[in-house]
């Protein structure tokens, strides 16, 4: 059975799924802006006349909105129709991987082709089983090749063995971690082993841009201000304070014990970085409320940066509630 569907859903293979779709909106200034400004990004290439959209906005511009696109082929809804039927019938985005092949610029309209790429064979998963599921875009500018996105799903049957906390869940109970969950592994790469390795020996470090001299973080292999791929390094000093905050109460994971609050902190340096507050219960997190850098030993093999709070606000033998749940 399982045979004959991963044939059927093979032969979708190279259809499109959009032909030619014109994008809602051109290449503007105040998306442009809106997005820098959400990301924090104050490369002078994105403002002033002669600017450019940044290459990481290609998918916006061939965003539907709730309305979507009406002009889409039907290829992608059945292939989705078919694995509803085989009951794959929840979605979890699993990566994009993007091509920028040329800058987009204010007032240009874009327009764009979609095909399905690939159906991979049947995958089992901790989420449940069933088939991870590319679709590629070209966008293109005045008839020109600008980029190509590559968007991945996994469309896949819900496992039918439940969690302590989904059991607990279903009762009404309040669950704790499951026993010998390990919380997630951070991403290392040549990007970010170095940081990972500051964490291993008790150092927060931030990247210093070797031209500008602009802080930066997260780590990242150029500087945002300037452009220059060179960069060293200052370890902070560990003062920080809640810039913004939320506590954390549904849905429960595996290694993570709700409510817990999960901020936004600001180092005295100035750079943000997201953690966990500790040391406090999680409905007294305030925004301005000085924090304390901590190293939390997760498990045997994973140690993270966690901020302790501190000041008048915390009382003295207050329940400081769950340990680092990031």
């Amino acid at each position: 059975m399982s045979e004959d569907l991963h044939a059927r859903l093979k032969e979708y293979e190279g259809r499109s799924a959009a032909t030619a779709v014109v994008g809602k909106d051109v290449v503007n200034e105040a998306m442009i802006r809106h997005w820098c400004e959400a990301m924090g990004d104050l490369n002078p290439a994105y403002a002033g006349p002669d600017a450019i959209a940044p290459p990481t906005m290609l998918q916006a511009w061939t965003m539907g909105g709730l309305s979507g696109h009406a002009d889409r082929s039907g290829a992608y809804d059945e292939l989705s129709a078919l694995l509803d039927a085989a009951g794959c019938t929840s979605v979890v985005a699993t990566d994009c991987e993007q091509e920028y092949l040329r800058p987009l610029r204010p007032g240009e309209r874009i327009t764009f082709d979609a095909v399905i790429e690939s159906v991979s064979d049947r995958k089992t998963t901790r989420l449940g089983t069933g088939y991870f599921v590319t679709t590629r875009t070209d966008v293109r500018a005045d008839g020109e090749l600008a980029g190509t996105h590559r968007f991945r799903i996994l469309k896949y049957a819900p496992a039918a063995a439940r969690t302590a906390s989904g059991r607990a869940a279903a009762s009404g109970r309040a669950a704790g971690p499951e026993p010998n969950a390990l919380r997630p592994r951070p991403v290392i790469n040549r990007d970010t082993a170095g940081f990972w390795e500051g964490v291993a020996a008790h150092k927060l470090l931030i990247q210093r841009c070797g031209a500008c001299r602009t802080l930066r973080f997260p780590w990242l292999p150029g500087c945002g201000a300037c452009g220059s791929p060179d960069w060293d390094t200052v370890e902070a000093g560990g003062d920080a304070t809640v810039y913004s905050y939320v506590v954390m109460h549904h849905p429960p994971f595996p290694a993570f014990d709700p409510p817990y609050a999960i901020a936004l902190v600001e180092l005295a340096e100035g750079v943000r970085m997201i953690s966990n507050v500790i040391g406090v219960p999680c409905d007294r997190v305030r925004i301005g409320m000085p924090v304390r850098l901590e190293f939390l030993r997760a498990d045997d093999e994973l140690e993270l940066p966690v901020f302790r709070a501190v000041g008048e606000d915390v009382s003295p033998g207050a329940p400081a509630g769950p340990e680092g749940a990031l």
